[in-house]
C-alpha cells in the first residue's frame, strides 16, 4: 500500500497533444462561481510548447503570494491569454452555469492566437468547433488549465480588492465575496451592495422582501 500519492504530471495532456502534432494548446478555467458578490472571471491561456513553469498548480492549492509570483511569470511567458469578466447582472440573468459557459466561449474566441486544441476545466463546451477536452479537476491535472486558473483567480482577487475600497462595509478584500461568517453578518447589517448577486441566497431574501413590499403597496393603491 502506498503511503504517498504519486506526483501528478501536469504536462501529461499537453505532451500527448504535442506528440499528436498540436501546438497551440489553450487551457481554460474560471474563478468566482461560488461568491455572493462580484463577477465570475474566466481566463484562457496558451503556453509555449514544452515550457516548464516550476510550482504551477491549481490556484486553490497555492498561497496568495505564490499565485502572484506565478501570475507574473505566466503573463510574461504565455504565447497568448485572454481574461473575461461576466458581471453579477449577467449571472443573475443567465444563472452561474450558463454565465461561466459564456465566459469560457468568449475567452477562447477572443484569444489572439487561434488554438488548435482546447483543454477545459470540467465544463463541457459542445458549441466549440475546435478540438477540445473537458477534464474534471483539470486545474490540478493540466499545466495549461492551471495557468488559466491562476490568471483568473489573481485577476478576480485584484478586482474584489478594488471593490472593497468602493464598498468598504463588506470586507471584500478579505473574503473576495465568498459567503464567510463576516460577509453574511455585514450583508445582514447593511443589506446588499450593487455588486451582490441577487439570485444567490441569502442575498435573494432582500429582494423577495422588496417584492412583497411592492405588492402590498400595489394592493393598497387599488
Amino acid at each position: 500500500m502506498k503511503n504517498q500519492k504519486e506526483e501528478v504530471n501536469l504536462y501529461k495532456f499537453e505532451e500527448e497533444l504535442y506528440d499528436e502534432g498540436f501546438t497551440n494548446i489553450c487551457g481554460v478555467d474560471e474563478a468566482g462561481r461560488g461568491p455572493l458578490a462580484g463577477p465570475v472571471v474566466v481566463a484562457s491561456c496558451i503556453l509555449p510548447p514544452f515550457l516548464r513553469i516550476p510550482g504551477i498548480n491549481d490556484s486553490k492549492k497555492l498561497s496568495a503570494k505564490k499565485r502572484e509570483e506565478l501570475y507574473k511569470i505566466i503573463v510574461k511567458e504565455a504565447l497568448a491569454y485572454k481574461i473575461v469578466y461576466i458581471y453579477e447582472d449577467e449571472i443573475d440573468k443567465l444563472n452561474i452555469y450558463n454565465a461561466t459557459k459564456k465566459g469560457m466561449l468568449e475567452a477562447i474566441e477572443e484569444i489572439k492566437i487561434k488554438p488548435d486544441y482546447v483543454l477545459i476545466d470540467a465544463m463541457p463546451l459542445s458549441e466549440l468547433k475546435t478540438n477540445n477536452k473537458s477534464i474534471v479537476h483539470g486545474d490540478a491535472l493540466s499545466a495549461s488549465i492551471a495557468a488559466a486558473s491562476i490568471l483568473a483567480k489573481v485577476t478576480r482577487d485584484h478586482y474584489m480588492e478594488k471593490m472593497d475600497i468602493k464598498y468598504p462595509n463588506y470586507g471584500f478584500s478579505k473574503h473576495k465575496g465568498y459567503p464567510t461568517k463576516d460577509h453574511i453578518e455585514a450583508l445582514m447589517k447593511y443589506g446588499p451592495s450593487k455588486i451582490h448577486r441577487k439570485t444567490y441566497y441569502p442575498v435573494s431574501t432582500f429582494f423577495s422582501k422588496q417584492l412583497s413590499l411592492d405588492l402590498d403597496i400595489d394592493d393598497k393603491e387599488e
